[in-house]
Order: C-alpha cells, then sequence, then structure tokens
C-alpha cells in the first residue's frame, strides 16, 4: 500500500504519508490565529518531563497510519468555496520515549550551503517504503546546546482516539538560475521590516532561516550539520536580523524610490539550541538524507517580530496556482534579501521539484504559500517546505536540473510544532 506511488515490495514496507500574488505579495494586514488546546489535559513542560501517552492514545499501528496520513494527504479543499483554502489534517502525536546523554561533538565539518543529489522524482518514487520502526528512527532527533552538550530523544508515534474534532475537509556545472534571472532583490526598510519578508533571517554558517515562532527559526539541517558532524560554527550559532544603520531614520528617508538602495546591517542573537532529525543524520549518505534536510534554531531570547506559521503541505495541485515562494540571501547578492516565486513541477510525498532561481545561500528558506483560512476568514500565509539544494534527473534519457524543497508532511509537522511548543494539544490543527 502506497501514498505516493511509490514501490511496497511484498507488502513488507508501508507508507507515513499524508492564483498566488507574485511580486506584490506586499500585504501586511494578515493575523495569527490561536492556538489550540484543551484544558482538561495537563500541559507537559518540554524541559522537564517527556510525558507518557494517556489513554486517549494509542500505540499508531501500521494500518492504522497509513490510512490516517494517506486522507490526511488527500483531504481537498470544499469544491463550494472559489478561494484556494487551506484543508484540515488529522496530525498524529510524535512524543518523547528516551533521552539519552552523547559525546560531545567535534565541530569539524566544512558548512554547505547546498545539497546535491541525483536521485529524482522517480527515484523516490520507486523506492522501498520505511517501516514502522524505521520511521520512528528517523523522526527521533539530536538536541545540540550552546554548552556544546549534545542529546539523542528518540519517540513514538501515536494516534488521538478522540481526535475526530476539525479533521473534515473537502560532474558538469550546476546551474541553479533557469533561463531569465527571475528573482527579485528586496530594497528598503519599508518592505525588508515588514512581513513576509520580515520573517526571512541569516544563518552565521551562511544559510537562511525562517521565524516560526517567538523564539524559534527552521532551517535546513545541512547548514548546521554534513549528515556526519556538525559544522564549525555550530556551537557559537547566531541569526541575523536586517535593520537600517541609522536608527533615526533621517539619512534613509525616501531612500526606498532612489537609485541607491537604504543600508541595511544585521543584528545577530545567539542560539540556545538546535534539533536535527536521525533522518538526515542517519541518512545523508544516500538519497534518505534529503527527505529530512530541516533542522530547528531556538533563540536564546524572543526576536519581538512577526512570524510565519508552519503549515501541513498539500499537494502541488491543490497549491494557488500550482505555484510556491520563498525569500533568501543568495549568496551571489551579498547582503541582500532576494524574493523568487515559480511553478511546482514534480513532487513525491517528502519533496516538492521545482525550477525557482536560487544560489548557493538560499538554503534553509521557508517555502510558502497563502491560501483562505476558512475557520478564521481571512487569508494566510503558512510554511509548507524548507529550500533545500539541488539535484539532477534522468528525464526520459535527458538531464533535467531541479532545485528541491522538503515538504512538511504531518508526521513533520507534529515533530516541529512539538518542538516549537512542547505540547501535543497545541499541534493538533497542520
Amino acid at each position: 500500500m502506497s501514498c505516493d506511488g511509490r514501490r511496497d515490495p511484498g507488502g513488507s514496507h508501508h507508507s507515513w504519508g499524508p492564483s498566488e500574488k507574485g511580486p506584490g505579495d506586499l500585504d501586511t494586514g494578515d493575523k495569527e490565529p490561536g492556538t489550540v488546546g484543551a484544558a482538561e489535559v495537563p500541559r507537559p513542560h518540554p524541559e522537564t518531563s517527556h510525558p507518557e501517552p494517556r489513554p486517549a492514545f494509542r500505540m499508531a499501528g501500521l494500518s492504522t497510519l497509513i490510512l490516517l496520513l494517506c486522507a490526511a494527504k488527500d483531504v481537498m479543499p470544499s469544491s463550494s468555496h472559489w478561494k484556494p483554502t487551506w484543508p484540515s489534517y488529522r496530525v498524529p502525536v510524535i512524543l518523547p520515549q528516551s533521552t539519552l546523554n552523547l559525546d560531545k561533538p567535534q565541530f569539524d565539518a566544512e558548512a554547505r550551503l547546498e545539497v546535491v543529489s541525483p536521485c529524482g522524482p522517480a527515484c523516490h518514487k520507486s523506492s522501498p517504503l520505511p517501516t514502522y520502526e524505521e520511521v520512528k528512527h528517523y523522526l527521533s532527533y539530536e538536541t545540540l546546546y550552546a554548552n556544546g552538550s549534545l542529546t539523542e530523544t528518540e519517540v513514538g508515534i501515536y494516534i488521538l482516539s478522540n481526535s475526530a474534532d476539525g479533521s473534515q475537509g473537502k560532474s558538469r556545472t550546476k546551474r541553479q538560475i533557469y533561463g531569465y534571472d527571475s528573482r527579485f532583490s528586496i530594497f528598503g526598510k519599508d518592505f525588508l521590516l515588514n512581513y513576509p519578508f520580515s520573517t526571512s533571517v541569516k544563518l552565521s554558517t551562511g544559510c537562511t532561516g525562517t521565524l516560526v515562532a517567538e523564539k524559534h527559526v527552521l532551517t535546513a539541517a545541512h547548514c548546521i550539520h554534513d549528515g556526519k558532524s556538525y559544522v564549525k560554527g555550530a556551537q557559537k550559532l547566531r541569526v541575523g536580523f536586517l535593520k537600517p544603520k541609522h536608527k533615526d531614520g533621517s539619512k534613509g528617508a525616501n531612500i526606498t524610490n532612489s537609485a541607491m538602495p537604504e543600508k541595511m546591517k544585521f543584528q545577530w542573537i545567539r542560539v540556545k539550541r538546535t534539533h536535527v532529525p536521525k533522518g538526515w543524520i542517519k541518512g545523508n549518505a544516500n538519497d534518505i538524507g534529503m527527505d529530512y534536510d530541516y533542522a530547528l534554531l531556538e533563540l536564546k531570547k524572543p526576536h519581538k517580530r512577526k512570524f510565519m506559521k508552519i503549515g501541513v503541505s498539500p499537494p502541488a495541485r491543490h497549491l494557488p496556482g500550482g505555484r510556491i515562494h520563498f525569500s533568501g540571501y543568495d549568496n551571489d547578492r551579498p547582503g541582500n534579501l532576494v524574493y523568487r516565486f515559480c511553478d511546482v513541477k514534480d513532487e513525491t510525498y517528502d519533496l516538492l521539484y521545482q525550477q525557482c532561481d536560487a544560489q548557493p545561500g538560499a538554503s534553509g528558506s521557508g517555502v510558502y504559500v497563502r491560501m483562505w483560512k476558512r475557520q478564521n476568514h481571512k487569508w494566510e500565509r503558512k510554511i509548507i517546505g524548507i529550500f533545500s539544494g539541488h539535484q539532477w534527473v534522468d528525464m526520459n534519457g535527458t538531464p533535467q536540473d531541479f532545485n528541491v524543497a522538503v515538504r512538511i508532511t504531518p508526521l513533520k509537522y507534529a515533530q516541529i510544532c512539538y518542538w516549537i511548543k512542547g505540547n501535543y494539544l497545541d499541534c493538533r490543527e497542520g
């Protein structure tokens, strides 16, 4: 049985699945919806306890997870509503089971600003599906702290027995510029300091990240870990926020429409800890690793900016115009935030293939779309993926190159949301 067309040899493997505006995508009137909770269930603290599943949970069996996540993947927006609408997803629960202390890492790897893989959509779709135990291992994670200590946390995957509420809803040179360069450099504090562009931040290792909570940044795992070791600078990792060089704005007034863009600088905040899934650490030597090329950073203090929430990635055919958006700090335009949008060309359950123009440095950018939130009666942007890197794909015997983004699936949403919230009750809505 397969959710995405991948091969299931002999039934021994199982599947674990579930027109946007262009350059004028600048409105800043979005309101952030409230979180989901339930007062009758105690809220565990993420640092002091690993809650055991309550009777309301059951261990996610093989067939149950398959049915749940396949159903989540295929949820359709209401056909009677003309607006591109965020679907409702039934999200599983991922909880820590045990945590072990590991030896301090060496921090001896070189930072990589992109990931290159020869395995394309057909390769991924034909690969054997992981078993339940393999998925649990991939979603277990390492946590690196600012003092250099390292832990490994094993997780369990559960399904809420009473989760019926709200779950319905109708070696050649690599090129990453495709034809005419369609990227837009964003200038002027009126744009750079306003949503959604203000959610893009720069990592001290050279990558890009996206603000997804008051103290959390989502980025690519390869920006801090090469699959074998943590990169140089990961222990003292910092996140940079663009701000004007002139606090009073007097020297930067009316500069937006001039030939000379207003000068900006980065204000840096140290990272308190990072989470990296074991799927990346285990699989970077082969192509399973790219499916888990994401990491979450927790800052030492709140950033006090508006952030963009994460969401489960809808199928490409449900995206507004079939299009995605992201902004990053491409290294061929130093100091500039670069915005782009493009069509999705292909997809697997874990990856989106597109030809958005991008250069190294944009890795880790949050891929987002803007859709109608029916429950809140408003438009809302959500991060549905993380820009990862570059792939050469054999298309009918002809090599073709794509840029690749890691999709936020229901399982990845449950994991990342728990990292942020520390409470599964706030992670029921994908």
